[in-house]
């Protein structure tokens, strides 16, 4: 069943569009079903049920931290993790970096904006974002690659609501390409959209969609 979802779910996805499927919550006998059937891609977001899953599951996954990341967690994911999804302010960015340097790795890095109507949605607003960027420390953190930003959208039915909060991410998206990683080839990830809404992502910029309840369920 697993396995008939996730190629429903690929079927779907355009062309350069990663899928990152949502395991959290999900037992490991889930993941490991979705895995014999070809993805290598998978999110998590509490660091225990992250680290059994990564000591219990094939190593030639790439393990997603999607959820918030607080920056005592850090040192525990920061020797296997492949990207941490949700950087919401430089100081969490300064402590992947620091403890990146310890295992002497390069960890991959979206920047989370807040765009969604609810309060209790984490990010930086689009202003606190340009804002760090512009200050230029991020600049000196050698073991963190910026790779580009990631969203999560209104929890409404409103689907024009949620369209324009995507298409403001991808104007967010373009105009950081445009100011800051020009010539930056890695910077090229917009990560949004969710079972409910991936195929509107698809539609307005996202090339990086986070399923979970559309494979697992």
């Amino acid at each position: 069943m697993i396995a008939d979802n996730l190629q429903k779910v690929k079927d779907s996805l355009s062309a350069g569009v990663e899928l990152v499927a949502v395991s959290k919550y999900h037992p490991v006998e889930s993941v490991k079903e979705a895995y014999a059937a070809g993805q290598r891609v998978f999110g998590e977001s509490r660091e225990q049920e992250l680290r059994v899953k990564h000591e219990t599951l094939p190593k030639d996954i790439q393990w997603h931290f999607i959820g918030h990341l607080q920056t005592n967690k850090v040192k525990y994911i920061a020797p296997y993790i492949a990207m941490i999804e949700a950087v919401d302010s430089l100081k969490l960015l300064q402590e992947i970096n620091r403890q990146a340097e310890k295992c002497n790795r390069v960890i991959d890095v979206l920047l989370e904006l807040h765009l969604a109507q609810e309060s209790t949605k984490s990010g930086m607003l689009p202003e606190e974002c340009f804002q760090m960027l512009e200050q230029g420390e991020w600049r000196s953190l050698k073991h963190v690659r910026i790779r580009g930003i990631m969203m999560m959208a209104s929890n409404t039915d409103d689907i024009e609501q949620i369209r324009k909060e995507f298409l403001r991410a991808r104007d967010c998206f373009d105009r950081m390409k445009q100011q800051f990683f020009a010539d930056d080839d890695d910077f090229n990830v917009r990560s949004y959209g969710m079972s409910g809404d991936y195929l509107l992502a698809q539609q307005c910029g996202s090339n990086h969609v986070r399923v979970g309840s559309m494979i697992f369920s």
